[in-house]
């Protein structure tokens, strides 16, 4: 009965991607509730975030939804694959003058 909020978001993130056996779904419980981390394959990032985020804030929500039925804070954090382009908060970022000037041209 614990597990059932895991179940519930390894079974709705899998529906959705294109690669389902890339998916985990870690379930850690803490002081401030359950925290579930989901990883997925780089190539499903797209379709399980979706257009600004909705996809995600829904199964967000859904969670939180099956969470209180438990009577406990459910959370979800989606990691970032590996392999991934996006440039972490801790990574510099190049300008455009600094990116024109390494061509050589």
């Amino acid at each position: 009965m614990a597990d059932q909020d895991k179940a519930f978001v390894e079974f709705i993130i899998k529906s959705v991607v294109n690669k389902p056996d890339a998916v985990e779904v870690s379930r850690t419980v803490d002081e401030m509730g359950v925290l579930l981390s989901v990883k997925v394959d780089k190539e499903d990032m797209g379709l399980l975030i979706g257009r600004s985020g909705s996809t995600a804030k829904a199964i967000r929500t859904l969670a939180r939804i099956v969470g209180m039925r438990n009577n406990s804070r459910v959370n979800l954090r989606i990691e970032e694959p590996e392999g991934s382009t996006h440039v972490s908060s801790g990574e510099k970022t190049r300008n455009l003058e600094d990116v024109v000037g390494d061509l050589n041209i």
